[in-house]
């Protein structure tokens, strides 16, 4: 029997309708390449006009491996007698794409509402880096961020690790590889549309084939390319693929969202259920209608300033 796919939201179909031809669901592993050419030319003012000093550092990576490109943003505004919360950013692509420029504008964007600095970690990328080079550098980048906090005025004890898609995926997995490796705790786990599992085979993951911006064929793209013929099998890590940890018991405060209509809803349903299982806390937000990072296709749609909001207001009270 064939899969319904449930509806975008009337504003974001309207969007997804003007960019036919031009986004398309299904990256294949001749579109990578392209991919990374949009991704280097993005745009972006890191200092959000003047609000923030930014620095690009490279720090030690993981041992035998080249250093780790961090991007530094601090407040520009008088100094504050304590140290401020630190967003740890990871960014999406894909796992394929991206450097710590994509994505970071919402970081920034919640430091300067909340009065915070800003990290940003670049990773190396597949299908020339598999695992696990991207996550030993995202841990690698948060290991320098917590020894090294105060130093760029932030509190190593309120480090909150952030990331949306890809990027999402490897916070994930950052937050359990830093549990059992007994390294730096973070306050939370803000996972947006994370990219958790390589099974690939969800009821949601078939019903959005070939629809919205990712789909199956670009996630399958995706995870060939981190593991290679690993990928589905029985021997994937969890920090890998964060949905194959068996234990998610002693994380951190976890918020996850995700929309109705992309192929990663059921699997981060999931996760978020089995977070409570093992007695965490997590705040689930499943948008109705939402496609794959529908917030940043299109920003001023009504559910993306929702969605945007709560993720502000769930940092405001996670930092108090």
């Amino acid at each position: 029997m064939s899969l319904v796919p449930p509806p975008f939201d009337t504003e974001l179909a309207a969007v997804l309708e003007s960019f036919r031809g031009v986004i398309e669901p299904g990256l294949t592993p001749a579109d990578v390449e392209a991919a990374r050419r949009g991704a280097a030319v993005e745009l972006v003012d890191v200092t959000m006009d003047g609000a923030f000093e930014a620095e690009d550092r490279t720090v030690s990576g993981p041992e035998g491996a080249p250093g780790v490109s961090l991007l530094l943003c601090r407040p520009t505004t008088a100094p504050v007698p304590a140290p401020l919360p630190v967003l740890y950013h990871v960014h999406g692509g894909g796992l394929v794409a991206g450097t710590n420029r994509v994505g970071v504008t919402e970081p920034l964007a919640w430091a300067r509402e909340l009065g915070a600095v800003v990290v940003s970690v670049e990773y190396r990328l597949a299908p020339e880096h598999p695992h696990p080079a991207p996550i030993e550098d995202v841990y690698a980048g948060l290991l320098w961020t917590a020894e090294h906090a105060r130093e760029i005025g932030g509190d190593p004890d309120r480090i909150v690790v952030a990331g949306a898609s890809a990027g999402g995926g490897l916070t994930a997995a950052l937050a359990l590889l830093a549990r059992d490796r007994r390294g730096p705790r973070p306050l939370g786990q803000l996972l947006m549309c994370p990219m958790l599992d390589d099974r690939n085979d969800s009821v949601s993951s078939r019903q959005m084939a070939g629809l919205g911006v990712w789909d199956r064929t670009a996630n399958e793209t995706a995870w060939t390319a981190l593991l290679g013929d690993r990928r589905g099998g029985p021997e994937v890590s969890p920090y890998a693929a964060p949905a194959r940890a068996t234990d998610l018991s002693g994380l951190p405060r976890a918020f996850l969202d995700v929309g109705s209509a992309e192929t990663f809803r059921d699997e981060v349903v999931g996760y978020a259920s089995r977070i409570w299982q093992a007695g965490g806390e997590a705040e689930l937000h499943v948008w109705p209608g939402g496609c794959h990072g529908f917030d940043a296709l299109a920003p001023e749609a009504t559910l993306s300033r929702t969605a945007r909001a709560a993720r502000l207001r769930w940092l405001r009270r996670l930092l108090g």
